[in-house]
């Protein structure tokens, strides 16, 4: 019997303001260890309990098993999943989209599917409904995607990705997306949104070129969703002067909130022990960026006569 472990991915989404298109992978992970058994179920960290299901409400479940129907299966076999969970749940690091990538490559293996990186994204999409968190779970690096009615663009690029520090300043609750979603205005004047699509675009030109300080800058210029954000984050202007004085490039809030991010592009013991000190009230986490995206380990098992 094989069996195999599957690991994805935290990630990072906006970056500011590429807002629902632009993402980053980063270096905490989920970790599914599957085996054979005669029934599903997800043996679950005791402290993400109340929010993951030990059965087939489970949403990597539900993820594996719409994945097997697209292609044409009925079922799953049972499997049991051990889950390790280093991506915080809620706060703005993709934990839901580790599910729904763990769910789309466990329904990948079990069955063999043999499904491209592509493949896999298209799924995931038309799960999330956009590409931000996704993307870079399956891809790694930095991805910049656009997903209309079913079409699916993308630029993925990592070269000089392992020069930065992103610091990661996680609070110590959760924030619902659909809660944040919920401050966002219905329209934007056009002048100030073709004013955001600009720092946007910006934002990207100056990632894939490698120019850190101007990427950094744009990180801060966004007015598509932070400004009204901020206020379901207490304490994000402290955070964020407390990481610009130590010499952070940038600085955004990561996804929906309530987790923020400060881009370094030197980095040392002596900023980590301030910061940590400063920011006492926070979980503070120096990440680098992950390069490959969603990985798979296989193993076989010993026979036992």
């Amino acid at each position: 019997m094989t069996r195999f472990q599957i690991q994805v991915p935290a990630t990072s989404a906006n970056l500011g303001p590429g807002f629902d298109s632009v993402g980053i992978a980063l270096t905490k992970f989920v970790t599914l260890d599957c085996r054979p058994a005669d029934e599903w179920h997800f043996a679950v960290p005791e402290e993400d309990q109340p929010y993951i299901p030990a059965g087939k409400t489970n949403l990597v479940y539900q993820t594996a098993l719409h994945t097997a129907k697209v292609h044409g299966h009925d079922s799953l076999p049972p499997t049991h999943v051990t889950m390790t969970n280093d991506v915080p749940i809620a706060r703005g690091l993709g934990s839901s989209s580790t599910a729904v990538v763990g769910g789309i490559e466990l329904a990948n293996q079990l069955l063999d599917l043999r499904l491209s990186d592509y493949d896999k994204f298209k799924i995931a999409c038309e799960i999330e409904g956009h590409p931000d968190n996704v993307g870079p779970a399956i891809y790694g690096g930095i991805m910049v995607s656009n997903y209309d009615n079913g079409a699916l663009d993308y630029v993925h690029f990592t070269d000089g990705l392992d020069d930065l520090t992103w610091l990661a300043v996680i609070p110590n609750y959760h924030l619902k997306t659909e809660k944040a979603r919920g401050l966002l205005p219905v329209e934007l004047p056009y002048k100030e949104a073709v004013n955001n699509s600009g720092s946007a675009n910006v934002l990207v030109a100056a990632l894939a070129m490698k120019n850190w300080e101007l990427a950094g800058r744009m990180m801060k210029s966004d007015r598509w969703h932070q400004p009204y954000r901020q206020a379901l984050i207490p304490g994000f202007t402290d955070v964020e002067k407390a990481t610009t004085d130590a010499g952070a490039l940038g600085f955004y809030i990561s996804g929906a909130g309530p987790t923020m991010l400060a881009l370094f592009d030197e980095w040392d013991e002596a900023k980590a022990a301030r910061l940590k000190q400063e920011l006492a009230d926070f979980q503070v986490e120096p990440l680098q960026a992950h390069l490959t995206g969603v990985t798979v380990h296989k193993q076989t098992e010993a026979k036992h006569c």
